[in-house]
């Protein structure tokens, strides 16, 4: 590739030259087109490819320090006679993909300690601590005793509990805390997140449709990727926007406490005390006994799961790519965790507050009424 800069007539005769190129592969390739509709995609993608690589070669070139206005203004010491002899100026970066990878995974480990926090996982150790320190529990010198005065030891170094809400009202708007000062609460996130969750199973909804009509596989799947993706698109993008500051040292912090948390339930003489074969069921009993809550560890904890794998595989470049089958390749790795999200969220009443309903792009099979 020559460092000089391309004209406009430069770029314009490539342009014509792969839709020539585009033009010849479709009609060389009619008869297998007819036999797999899938060759199309293939055909049209590599053209693309082609097409981009212009683009990017010149991005990669350094502009000169008037970017080409001298030139067109006619004051250079060779001026152009057209446009089409003038510096072809290749378009800024594509905004998709201005997305922090880093700032996104802190982001689905703080929506993993927001569904915990729910789970009351804190408050239980909070109320054995209050417990212990009473004396009302048969707790003195074990290994969850011990825990249970490093926990509460440690508290003066930790973010606070407001601290944690508040964090989780400026990323989610969850909670009813204020935010930090000079933030807002990121209100659309739950229903971007219930919409993308949704457009996912519906997708693979289409696509097992599509697969039982067309047993042969060589058409397209009924599902829409450009649904999809736009759902995942604005879904990352909203959360671009709250990523900043403190979230990934928070992050930090807050999942060595949760650590630690668990290490106090799942301890012998803990589990001992309550008769619990394991540290969730150690936080039911606590739940049962003491906080007068009925236990919801099991969604959260599926909840918590699945959302953090979701918003991990958004923080990937996955939803920018435009080949379907590497789309659906890509997508089937989280279609089981928005199942397992929609079905928990459901369970707790808490999609209905999407305001998202399941798209109605499918006409339901029912019986004719005859009247």
């Amino acid at each position: 590739m020559t460092d000089e800069f391309r004209t406009n007539g430069d770029v314009e005769a490539a342009l014509g030259q792969l839709a020539a190129l585009r033009e010849y592969l479709v009609e060389d390739a009619r008869p297998a087109l007819l036999k797999d509709p899938q060759l199309a995609e293939a055909i049209n993608q590599r053209v693309s490819d082609l097409i981009s690589l212009i683009d990017q070669s010149e991005s990669e070139k350094e502009p000169p320090t008037d970017h080409g206005l001298m030139d067109l203004i006619g004051l250079s010491d060779d001026p152009p006679d057209h446009v089409d002899s003038a510096r072809y100026v290749p378009p800024v970066p594509v905004y998709d993909d201005q997305v922090s990878r880093e700032r996104l995974l802190a982001i689905a480990d703080l929506y993993y300690l927001f569904q915990m926090e729910q789970a009351s996982v804190f408050r239980a150790v909070l109320k054995l601590q209050e417990l212990f320190r009473a004396g009302t529990v048969r707790l003195s010198d074990g290994e969850g005793a011990i825990k249970l005065f490093r926990f509460d030891r440690h508290s003066t170094l930790r973010y606070t509990m407001r601290d944690r809400y508040a964090a989780y009202r400026k990323v989610f708007s969850y909670t009813d805390a204020e935010p930090p000062k000079g933030a807002r609460p990121n209100a659309p996130f739950h229903k971007l997140f219930t919409n993308f969750n949704l457009q996912v199973s519906q997708f693979f909804q289409d696509k097992r449709v599509s697969e039982v009509i067309r047993k042969d596989g060589s058409s397209e799947s009924f599902g829409s990727m450009a649904v999809v993706r736009r759902a995942g698109l604005d879904l990352r993008y909203n959360l671009r926007h709250v990523s900043y500051g403190h979230i990934a040292v928070l992050r930090n912090e807050v999942m060595g406490l949760l650590e630690s948390a668990f290490a106090i339930l799942g301890s012998d003489d803990i589990m001992n005390l309550f008769g619990s074969p394991s540290p969730w069921d150690t936080l039911e009993e606590i739940q049962q006994r003491y906080l007068n809550e009925a236990p919801l560890a099991s969604q959260r904890s599926r909840m918590a799961e699945a959302g953090r794998d979701v918003l991990r595989w958004l923080a990937e470049p996955y939803i920018l790519s435009r080949v379907r089958i590497d789309f659906e390749t890509y997508l089937e790795d989280i279609v089981d965790q928005c199942d397992d999200w929609l079905t928990s969220a459901e369970s707790l009443g808490l999609q209905k507050t999407s305001g998202v309903n399941r798209p109605t792009n499918v006409i339901p099979l029912r019986a004719r009424v005859r009247r």
